[in-house]
């Protein structure tokens, strides 16, 4: 019977999708017309349709080279997933290279199996329900798109009918389950949809759920071109896979990254894909030369560097640029080496960094096609230059500069500019400047793309950064730096005074005082420790000088026991410093000190840096959650310093700024050189929040509005229906996330019992409800201590894992439950979960098993039985699963064999065939073993081996001739779950 969200996820979601994709030029094809294509189910490759394609586009290709070249396409030799699919990616987008004869003897030669150039000359499917199978089962995706034959993106619909939660969450678990069992067809995927119409999001192999992305812009085309309120997935399929944009997407979007010894795949998101795709259209079709630079205004954190990237990339895709120059501008040496390392990382060719001024200006000489790195400092002149020498006239160059709001407006910029005069120069910020003196679009020209700080949050491509004053009494500006003074000296003469202040009382001299370093230090410990350390993030300080830095290191190592080190520049008198001279650090033991901090707390328990100038710009460390700032920061210098915490990292929500200086009063003059849309949200008092606190807090116990919160077993059945616990989870886990995030602001008390309350019934039903999901685990530290402690206290067993149906600690949890409503709850979800776990180990013993409960649930609600009679029954359910393993040794039969007997009974059913289905059970069981070797579940052609005999074995057997290839499957499946090795 066809459910009613199957209903709404093929009407209303698989069908007008496909519908899209047609208008869009795309032939629509049902799966099973494709079997004929196919040699066998587990054949994910279209073969002939790829051959045609490469025909089309090689037709000096022999028969002999096209076979090898399918072959090495549908047999991609690799260690992993990842590498397999780089591997195609690197087929699709840098071509094949082949050893044939064409009439000049034997030569390399390229193979094309896409034209980029011209995409209407490719083939493009979009086919539904196709079925997949291996050893482990049947797959049906959605819809696959095929270009040339190959499978390149795989969609999964689901009924924008469910949860929220469910719709794209189930989806993206489903992808990932296909990605992990037939590996095989991700061979060739270059991304992935999950889409319920009203929500829709892209990602790449591997990708968790928090790393697929929607696409909000469907550039070139708008919005309103689309239609009349067009969907999220009307929007994404018109940014994503229209055919020009789709092969775009392959060929200049996708890079492949290693990180930490582990590859990660990348595809651009809407903004760098924009950004990127105005930059060429700029450039290409400028009226003049001078009229092709602009600027890219991308908040901080929000991927620049890829999105320089991705426009290198493309430069050097684009015929009429003819290979030209890449020039890449930074002004800090750590910046340098991040955008090279980036480039290199990603597999950019030959990416060169210019080692000194010398150096620059021989890699600047080379010609086109080259790609330089530099430090915006290498063009200063030398002793004999009274001014920078013009190096090249040529417009085919292009300089794409880094934080282009800083060090763009003076010498050494001028210098760049005289070098190369007719470069097209092109910005990249997160922080631009409008001012007289200094203004980023006067310089670079207009802006090509803007995303602001407000839409990165929103799209979750950085996390909101809060602001939070503390110990307000030591804070020091202006007027109350000179109050301070004049109450500290009430007792000297004026001008006595004066000549003080202006030897002693500097800024720097009152916030580096030690009793003040102290007292700021034993706050942050404690800060540190209780809020921020319990979610595993990191720190940073940011101290006035060197001086004041070194102290804060001397206090933290004194009162405490966490682990910092100090990033400062050294001085040549540092020797001389008692305090200076034990804290310098070579830039090696800098460089594996900052590596040390960005791994996870568990791997590295350095916990904070301690800084003054270093690491305020372009320290790109996703773990670090809080910014402690005791230092005068200014306009962009400060929007850059406190960007430091907006990265995203799993788990976390937010970033702080814990302001100890007072700085806060030089944000209005900060943001005052941007318009008020563009930074929106940039600085927020973490009371901001209280609003959704409240929100959510009311969510998560309208619940139990009606019910004695002191009956808790009343509490637990609410959450019975499974979509009534959906809802819950998601209020919850919303309630939870804002306490986290609030905590530990006064303001949250107020909620921190009903957090208790609702935290402990979570816990009960899940164990209750056999709900896997359903766990404090994913909370955040705080609030996870919090539940626990209450738990604890209020004698309520933690339970992580509900107890085993077939253990005896089952019988006494049924014995202890209050009500026998409450014992009927329990063992009906344990059933329920031991089929869902074991199903596929026995298939007709569970489905029998499942088809016989919903007869008694039905029973009941019909109410043919009262709750006693229920109790019983589904006590000699628990009972026969207990026993299931005995009625098999009591055949003669193994626990392994004994669910193949049972499916053999079921194809032959009656009396007069139990011989033949003994006789067929062994000798089934027997060819597995036989034949099965190490990792045989992955080894296609072992399985064909046990397929052939099996299949032998079936034919000469009563069993129908229609039956054969599903029966055969579902042995060598059957094999794999109770035979693996």
């Amino acid at each position: 019977m066809t459910k009613t969200s199957d209903w709404n996820e093929k009407k209303l979601v698989e069908d007008r999708l496909i519908d899209q994709l047609i208008e869009m030029g795309y032939e629509h094809i049902h799966g099973p017309l494709l079997d004929s294509e196919r040699e066998t189910m587990r054949e994910v490759v279209l073969k002939e349709r790829l051959e045609k394609a490469i025909l089309k586009f090689n037709d000096w290709i022999n028969k002999t080279n096209l076979s090898k070249l399918v072959r090495s396409i549908t047999h991609i030799e690799s260690t992993s997933l990842m590498e397999a699919n780089e591997k195609l990616h690197d087929m699709l987008v840098s071509y094949i290279s082949i050893q044939q004869d064409r009439g000049k003897g034997k030569k390399s030669h390229t193979v094309k199996l896409i034209d980029f150039d011209h995409p209407e000359e490719n083939e493009f499917l979009v086919v539904d329900q196709l079925s997949i199978s291996d050893a482990k089962g049947t797959i049906r995706p959605d819809l696959v798109l095929y270009v040339n034959g190959l499978p390149l993106v795989v969609i999964e619909c689901k009924s924008p009918m469910l949860s929220v939660e469910e719709q794209l969450g189930k989806a993206i678990k489903q992808m990932n389950r296909y990605q992990n069992d037939h590996e095989q067809l991700f061979h060739y995927n270059q991304f992935m949809i999950a889409t319920s119409n009203d929500r829709a999001k892209a990602g790449t192999i591997g990708a968790k759920a928090q790393h697929f992305s929607e696409w909000k812009d469907p550039y070139p085309r708008t919005v309103p071109e689309i239609g009349d309120n067009p969907t999220r997935q009307d929007i994404l399929v018109t940014g994503m896979l229209t055919k020009e944009n789709l092969l775009d997407l392959i060929q200049n979007f996708i890079v492949y990254e290693a990180e930490n010894g582990k590859v990660i795949k990348k595809l651009a998101r809407y903004q760098q894909y924009r950004a990127v795709a105005k930059g060429i259209n700029r450039i290409v079709n400028a009226p003049s030369p001078t009229d092709r630079g602009g600027v890219v205004w991308h908040t901080q954190g929000s991927g620049k560097s890829l999105t320089m990237l991705y426009l290198a990339v493309k430069l050097r895709r684009i015929q009429v640029l003819e290979n030209p120059t890449i020039l890449i501008v930074t002004d800090r040496k750590d910046l340098d080496e991040q955008i090279t390392n980036t480039f290199k990382r990603c597999g950019f060719p030959n990416p060169q960094q210019a080692e000194g001024v010398r150096h620059l200006k021989k890699l600047l000489q080379q010609g086109p096609g080259s790609t330089i790195m530099t430090l915006v400092q290498k063009f200063q002149t030398n002793d004999e230059e009274e001014e920078y020498p013009l190096i090249s006239k040529s417009e085919n160059i292009f300089v794409l500069v880094d934080e282009s709001h800083r060090s763009q407006y003076k010498g050494l910029a001028m210098n760049m500019r005289q070098a190369l005069p007719n470069a097209c120069y092109l910005g990249f910020t997160g922080t631009p400047i409008d001012k007289e003196d200094k203004s980023t679009t006067r310089t670079f020209g207009p802006y090509i793309d803007k995303y602001t700080i407000e839409q990165a949050v929103d799209d979750g491509a950085t996390v909101p950064i809060f602001y939070e004053a503390r110990m307000t009494e030591l804070h020091l500006q202006g007027e109350t730096l000179d109050r301070l003074f004049d109450r500290k000296f009430r007792d000297y003469k004026e001008e006595d005074r004066e000549r003080i202040k202006k030897k002693y009382a500097t800024e720097e001299a009152i916030l580096a005082a030690p009793k003040r370093i102290e007292q700021i230090v034993m706050d942050l410990i404690e800060h540190y420790e209780n809020h921020i350390m319990p979610n595993e993030f990191k720190a940073q300080i940011v101290a006035v000088n060197r001086m004041a830095a070194a102290q804060y290191k001397q206090k933290l190592d004194e009162l405490s026991n966490l682990e910092s080190a100090l990033i400062i520049s050294t001085g040549p008198n540092d020797s001389e410093n008692e305090l200076l001279k034990d804290y310098g650090v070579t830039p090696d033991e800098e460089k594996q000190l900052i590596e040390r901090f960005k791994k996870p707390f568990s791997e590295d328990k350095l916990s904070i840096l301690i800084v003054c100038d270093k690491l305020l710009t372009g320290f790109d460390a996703p773990i670090e959650q809080v910014m402690y700032l005791d230092k005068p920061l200014r306009e962009h210098n400060l929007l850059q310093a406190i960007a430091r915490t907006n990265r995203t990292r799993e788990g976390k929500d937010y970033g702080l700024i814990v302001d100890y200086f007072g700085v806060s009063n030089f944000l209005e003059k900060a943001l005052a050189i941007f318009s008020k849309q563009d930074v929106e949200g940039a600085l927020l008092p973490i009371e901001s929040e209280l609003p959704k606190l409240k929100q959510e807090h009311r969510r998560a116990m309208s619940f139990f509005d009606y019910i004695n919160s002191e009956d808790v077993e009343s509490c637990i059945h609410v959450l019975e229906p499974e979509d009534v616990r959906n809802r819950f989870e998601k209020a919850f886990k919303g309630f939870s996330k804002m306490m986290d995030m609030i905590l530990p602001s006064p303001a949250a008390s107020p909620y921190i019992e009903d957090l208790k309350f609702a935290g402990k019934v979570r816990q009960l039903a899940k164990s209750r409800y056999r709900e896997e999901e359903m766990d404090i685990s994913d909370c955040g530290e705080k609030v996870k201590q919090l539940i626990a402690e209450h738990l604890h206290a209020t004698s309520v067993e933690v339970l992580h894992d509900p107890v085993d149906i077939l253990s005896n600690r089952f019988d006494k949890r049924i014995e202890e439950a209050p009500t026998n409503e409450a014992k009927a709850a329990e063992m009906e979800h344990a059933i329920r979960h031991e089929i869902k776990v074991k199903i596929d180990e026995n298939p007709v013993y569970y489905t029998s098993l499942r088809e016989k409960l919903e007869l008694l649930i039905q029973s009941r609600k019909d109410k043919q039985m009262d709750i006693v009679d229920m109790v019983e029954q589904l006590r000699d359910i628990v009972q026969d699963m207990r026993n299931v393993n005995q009625k098999g040794q009591d055949l003669g039969l193994s626990r392994e064999q004994y669910p193949f007997y049972q499916y053999f009974e079921k194809k032959l059913p009656g009396e007069d065939n139990k011989d033949a289905v003994e006789a067929l059970t062994h000798l089934v069981t027997e060819i597995i073993q036989e034949e099965s070797v190490i990792e045989w579940t992955k080894k296609p052609d072992v399985q064909r081996v046990i397929k052939k005999k099996i299949k032998k074995q079936l034919r000469a057997s009563v069993l129908s001739r229609e039956d054969l290839e599903e029966v055969t499957q579902q042995c060598v499946s059957l094999g794999a779950i109770h035979y693996k090795k």
